[in-house]
């Protein structure tokens, strides 16, 4: 059977996919790329906003339009939370909750059409289960993505994850480290720890400060970046070994939500606007290169134009290099869809614009600090047009260097030296303990005199 594909949301769901993915594999079935012929297709959805969730839907129906004849599954955040929605949409055969998208063999065992969509749902206060799994970006084989944590146990009144995932629950602590090492092998040079309260990493006593300090100790020679970390729960012990250490990026994603002390009360976060400029204030002041990346939420209700524009001075005046801009949405069964004071449509999308404006310049100031500047990069994908190579320092700075296209892709040291409001164009200096000098000559010709 010919099984194809299609991720909504957070790299966690793209993770999520590929281990599914190789459970038909190793089941005797065959993975096509989405788009192409496929006698089953498996839809994974997120539900963050309501955005996503028309997304879904389009997704859905566009899906059984190509492919009428095809067993249609849908999992994910939004199966999870609204599956009697989408086993109302015509065509579709099977919707799969948080914990079932890990056991679509074991509910179906013939993938024909049914008249009668099934629905597999396990309630949320009965996931408890933690399901490792580990992807990497399809179009360049250099970084992966693992899983370590899952499910969140916070009750910030906007957000609908927990009911959508579970409570925390992490992968054990002593099938770390071989996982990593087998990733490694398998040619990967940098590895993305993720969760969805990655911070909140727990297993027996260990705790995610345990896992940091376990990969700083190890052999293992890839590179390591953390995905989206709570700022209550970036210690500074985890703060001085990632910012001492040279397995990890310089790099944090930060959420702040918003910069007013009333509106983060009422969106039930668990620090005040004072520690968050203290913990930026303390990274900048460890390594003036860590990229700093912050998630904003604008439009919350009650959010007046003072509180706005205290989010936007305080953000402006923070050493942050980019921003992730989400507009609030209403969202069932949280708290915050019943508070008072909502913000119009309107006025929620002129403060994402101002915000995302406010990005752009913030990663322009941070890109052209770093000229002159020698740093890592792997490449990752090479542009037969221009004959260049791109990829991300350790401290997350999109580059493109000129190298032969058959360049191998291990961690190479670049001088930086513009930018032209996209990426920083750089020059290839050296390979990093990869290859001998005299070879480098087979791969940058041009450079290597």
């Amino acid at each position: 059977m010919k099984v194809s594909f299609y991720t909504l949301g957070c790299k966690l769901n793209y993770s999520e996919t590929s281990t599914i993915a190789s459970q038909f594999v190793q089941a005797g079935h065959s993975v096509v790329p989405y788009g192409e012929d496929a006698d089953c297709l498996i839809i994974n959805t997120c539900t963050v906003t309501e955005n996503a969730d028309t997304e879904a839907r389009k997704i859905i129906r566009r899906t059984l339009k190509k492919s009428p004849n095809a067993f249609i599954g849908v999992t994910g955040c939004y199966a999870q939370l609204q599956p009697e929605e989408i086993a109302s949409i015509d065509g579709v055969d099977a919707v799969f909750g948080t914990k079932e998208k890990f056991e679509i063999l074991q509910n179906i065992t013939s993938f024909d059409k049914i008249e009668t969509p099934k629905i597999f749902i396990t309630e949320q206060e009965e996931i408890t289960e933690f399901n490792e799994s580990f992807s990497f970006e399809a179009d360049s084989r250099t970084r992966a993505f693992l899983k370590i944590q899952d499910g969140c146990n916070y009750n910030c009144s906007f957000c609908t994850i927990p009911l959508a995932r579970g409570g925390s629950r992490s992968m054990p602590f002593d099938q770390i480290l071989p996982r990593i090492k087998e990733i490694e092998k398998s040619g990967y040079n940098e590895i993305v720890l993720t969760g969805i309260n990655l911070g909140d990493y727990s297993n027996e006593h260990y705790k995610f400060v345990d896992v940091i300090r376990l990969i700083a100790s190890s052999d293992v020679q890839s590179r390591f970046r953390i995905s989206s970390i709570e700022p209550n729960l970036l210690t500074q012990e985890i703060l001085d070994i990632v910012l001492s250490s040279s397995k990890f990026c310089q790099h944090f994603h930060i959420p702040l939500q918003s910069g007013s002390s009333e509106i983060l009360g009422k969106m039930r976060r668990r620090y005040k606007v004072q520690y968050y400029k203290e913990l930026i204030q303390r990274i900048k002041e460890k390594n003036v290169d860590t990229c700093i990346g912050v998630d904003v939420i604008v439009g919350f209700p009650g959010e007046t134009n003072q509180h706005f524009e205290e989010t936007f001075t305080f953000l402006e005046e923070l050493p942050i290099s980019y921003l992730h801009v989400f507009t609030y949405s209403e969202r069932e069964n949280t708290p915050a869809k019943e508070f008072e004071n909502p913000v119009t449509y309107a006025v929620r999308k002129l403060r994402t614009a101002r915000l995302r404006q406010l990005s752009e310049l913030k990663k322009n100031i941070f890109y052209t600090s770093q000229l002159g500047k020698k740093k890592t990069v792997i490449p990752e994908t090479f542009n037969e047009q221009t004959g260049k190579w791109n990829g991300y320092t350790e401290n997350y700075v999109k580059v493109t260097f000129e190298a032969k296209s058959s360049l191998i892709q291990n961690p190479s040291v670049v001088l930086l030296n513009s930018f032209d409001g996209n990426n920083v164009q750089s020059t290839f200096e050296s390979l990093q303990q990869t290859i001998k000098r005299e070879h480098m000559k087979d791969y940058f010709p041009i450079l290597i005199s």
